[in-house]
């Protein structure tokens, strides 16, 4: 399993000073987060410009963002800053996506932003089919449920001919949705989340959602050169032998990237972030 960290609070610069400790402690990845305003969380930055500065900082560790709300994105926008980030990295970005929270200024504070989940659902969806059609390298036009776009063209691949995409699956034991995990098996990974609960899942949600999403027969579909991921997200112990613990119930629950997350704005501080990433990841 392999072990990330979201810088969840600081200035560009003290980001930019975690990732290059995440890299020194052993971490394998570093992230930021994707919104515009979000109130009692303090200052908001753009996140590919983050991880530019990140990349050229860098050698070693995954880049991405927890997670990026593509539905306040312009399909043709964010292709062309995601490509950017990738070939400035060598190819470690990955692209944890989800609809957003509307929480974020930049859903309800724009008129004409889409707000119900449906229509950012349907938003989602298309701008991830222009993505795949952007890494082709050629002349393509596009018309999506909600998205049409003319001739347009990327000329230059990603590094690695596609960048992972990880979007958010919402699990419910009682009742699956069938829609939001579907779209992760046409993808490369999954963000886990519970329904209806703030709480990360635990390896006993993960569980049943890994032997869930393994049942299904766009799994057996997969292209078995491409890895699947699932990302699971939580606070380790500052105890050593508990975090070992930890990582380790999740990862014989299925998880394949553990995602350090701290986010309480009245307790954690770019201070308490830095001590936290170098204690390290556990061994496992």
């Amino acid at each position: 399993m392999k072990f990330g960290f979201i810088g969840s609070f600081g200035t560009p610069e003290q980001h930019v000073a975690l990732a290059r400790e995440c890299e020194e402690h052993g971490w394998d990845g570093f992230f930021t987060w994707d919104a515009v305003s979000m109130g009692a969380f303090g200052p908001t930055w753009d996140p590919f410009s983050l991880l530019s500065a990140v990349a050229a900082v860098t050698e070693r560790i995954t880049l991405g963002a927890m997670v990026f709300a593509l539905p306040r994105h312009r399909p043709w926008e964010f292709a062309q800053r995601a490509l950017t980030v990738d070939h400035l990295s060598g190819g470690r970005l990955v692209l944890p996506v989800g609809v957003g929270v509307l929480d974020d200024g930049g859903f309800r504070s724009v008129p004409g932003q889409a707000t119900g989940l449906k229509e950012r659902a349907e938003l989602l969806d298309d701008t991830l089919v222009y993505l795949g059609e952007s890494w082709k390298g050629e002349p393509f036009e596009f018309a999506g449920s909600r998205t049409e776009v003319g001739e347009m063209v990327f000329p230059e691949p990603p590094v690695n001919g596609r960048i992972p995409v990880w979007p958010v699956g919402v699990w419910d034991p009682a009742r699956p949705p069938v829609r939001n995990l579907a779209r992760t098996l046409r993808w490369d990974g999954i963000v886990t989340q519970n329904r209806g609960s703030a709480d990360e899942p635990g390896p006993d949600s993960v569980a049943p959602l890994v032997n869930w999403l393994r049942s299904q027969p766009a799994w057996a579909e997969r292209d078995a050169r491409r890895p699947f991921d699932v990302v699971a997200q939580g606070k380790l112990s500052d105890d050593p032998a508990k975090a070992v613990e930890q990582a380790q119930a999740m990862q014989e629950a299925g998880a394949t990237w553990w995602v350090e997350s701290w986010w309480d704005p009245d307790s954690v501080t770019p201070e308490f972030l830095l001590k936290k990433v170098r204690q390290g990841p556990p061994s496992i």
